[in-house]
């Protein structure tokens, strides 16, 4: 196994959060345990995937509110929040709350554009302004104004016993510099370099004008090429330059401790998802990379092997979607005490 060229400073991991409708507590609780195992592990930072109209957390930042009240160190993150659902000037203030109840722990994960399926949400959602929002950048800026403490009032001042502020409150110092940008184009990762954002990065790519060695000699396009791109373009365009924060968040699963019928699981579900990421699918051109299944030392192998992971020092391994409470406590296990010191990581104490 060679060794890597920059050891992993930061190792976190990402769970979408599943739950029965029938009975949505116990996916809930199972969430909350999963994030305090994380701690317990050492991990640097949990995060949650964000999902409306499903069997997934539909409210992320709730969530993470009751992590922190179960956890004193791990970082709790979103990724991503899609703000085509949200009110900025509302999430704002949701966001400080959090930050403030967890002590400044909080890092927000947002993204732009349409909520999924506008066409058949769009009248419970925006009843009254449908063809009016707007869900370009403008409004992540709109949110990042807020967060920073601009004013969103002229008025600042008391009425009567009441006293009223022209900005959010409450105002969480340092929210700021923990705002990520969830990009997977190279306009977004240039986007949000120039607005001074964090960069995520994940296991899905737009498969657009390839870079040198983007694409194959056989047609087939690199996936590791094509995020490694958006990495470099981020830090040109970042006011930090190589040291702007950027977090890769590729599907993982060490099988080190697995059982027998475990690791014939996690290989199925690997198999059932790997045409997808041959050739770009869908009108947005989307490339998927390969879920990491195998031993611990065999996963170091592959990811000193890409070359968007040798871009980063941190990561937010994704859990997979559809396994149980007890194979999430394996992997992560897994990935505390075997995979993540392979990489040159140490786990976090205290």
């Amino acid at each position: 196994m060679p060794d890597p060229s920059t050891p992993l400073r930061r190792l976190g991991f990402l769970t979408i959060g599943l739950f029965d409708g029938a009975d949505p507590a116990p996916g809930h609780e199972s969430t909350l345990r999963v994030i305090e195992l994380g701690e317990q592990l050492g991990f640097d930072s949990a995060w949650v995937r964000h999902r409306h109209l499903q069997y997934g957390i539909s409210s992320p930042v709730a969530v993470l509110a009751a992590a922190s009240q179960r956890t004193r160190r791990i970082e709790l993150g979103t990724a991503v929040i899609p703000l085509g659902w949200e009110n900025p000037l509302r999430l704002a203030e949701d966001l400080a709350t959090v930050d403030l109840l967890s002590g400044g722990r909080l890092n927000p994960g947002l993204s732009v554009g349409p909520p999924m399926r506008y066409d058949e949400v769009r009248e419970a959602l925006y009843p009254d302004s449908a063809d009016l929002e707007d869900f370009t950048y403008g409004r992540v800026e709109r949110l990042l104004a807020m967060v920073r403490g601009e004013p969103v009032s002229p008025f600042r001042g008391t009425v009567g016993i009441e006293e009223f502020s022209d900005r959010v409150q409450p105002h969480a110092a340092g929210l700021a510099d923990r705002l990520w940008y969830g990009g997977a184009s190279l306009r977004s990762a240039q986007w949000a370099g120039e607005h001074r954002m964090n960069l995520l990065v994940s296991s899905v790519v737009k498969a657009e004008e390839p870079p040198a060695g983007g694409e194959g000699e056989d047609g087939a396009w690199d996936f590791a090429e094509i995020q490694r791109s958006h990495v470099r373009r981020f830090r040109e365009h970042h006011p930090d330059g190589a040291a702007a924060r950027v977090s890769q968040g590729l599907v993982v699963v060490p099988t080190d401790t697995a059982s027998r019928e475990q690791r014939a699981r996690y290989e199925a579900y690997a198999a059932s998802r790997l045409p997808r990421t041959a050739t770009p699918q869908g009108p947005g051109r989307l490339l998927f990379a390969p879920d990491l299944v195998g031993t611990s030392e065999q996963v170091a192998e592959r990811l000193h092997a890409h070359a968007a992971f040798r871009e980063v020092d941190e990561v937010a391994f994704a859990l997979p979607f559809s396994f149980e409470h007890d194979d999430y406590a394996q992997i992560l296990t897994d990935i505390a005490t075997r995979l993540g010191p392979a990489l040159g990581w140490r786990p976090a104490s205290g």
